[in-house]
């Protein structure tokens, strides 16, 4: 072999390092420019409400379907705009005093997430509501723009179904379900 051959290929590892790491990289959420929105459909109105993103860190590999990390969010934080119901959501259907926090933790995912651009793929993890962990599979579309990125799901929780208060009364009768809009804004490094 030519001692030009073997400079070659020993640096071969030193220029494929970069894009391996670069295919590796970590998801740090910036809770100020994330949000949570929901809306429960009523009987003869629905309620349109807010949470606060506390934290994220999500850790993925382009080149596997490997993902893992945290989404944190305040349940404490829940506000419709109406400071009495407000109060019976957090007290009596989250109880927010004894579980303050509401989370995801992704596992596994499905499709490709692009260097650049728009992707969707379908996240499947645990989400933790009223301490209780459910195996979920969310649709996720992601958007990379440098370092910049922004990723947007859409997903429905059986919330009666996995043990919380109905909160209806009377002839105020309300969804069983409760359907969640989530944006996470953040960026992009390489995975440590």
């Amino acid at each position: 072999m030519h001692s030009k051959s073997r400079r070659i290929l020993a640096l071969l590892p030193f220029v494929l390092l970069p894009a391996a790491f670069a295919q590796h990289q970590t998801f740090t959420v910036s809770p100020n420019d994330s949000q949570v929105s929901f809306f429960l459909a009523g009987a003869d109105h629905g309620t349109h409400g807010t949470f606060q993103v506390q934290s994220g860190l999500v850790d993925f590999d382009r080149t596997l379907p490997k993902i893992s990390g945290s989404i944190v969010v305040s349940a404490a934080s829940g506000d419709t705009g109406n400071k009495s119901r407000d109060h019976k959501m957090l007290t009596e259907v989250l109880d927010a005093a004894h579980f303050a926090d509401a989370s995801f933790a992704p596992q596994s995912y499905q499709g490709a997430i692009l260097a650049s651009g728009d992707s969707t793929i379908q996240v499947t993890g645990v989400f933790t509501l009223h301490g209780a962990p459910h195996t979920i599979t969310v649709p996720m579309q992601i958007h990379i723009e440098g370092a910049n990125c922004t990723a947007k799901t859409h997903f429905t929780v059986p919330y009666v179904q996995w043990g919380l208060k109905d909160p209806s009364i009377f002839i105020l009768k309300v969804a069983k379900t409760v359907d969640v809009d989530l944006t996470l804004v953040g960026h992009l490094t390489p995975a440590s």
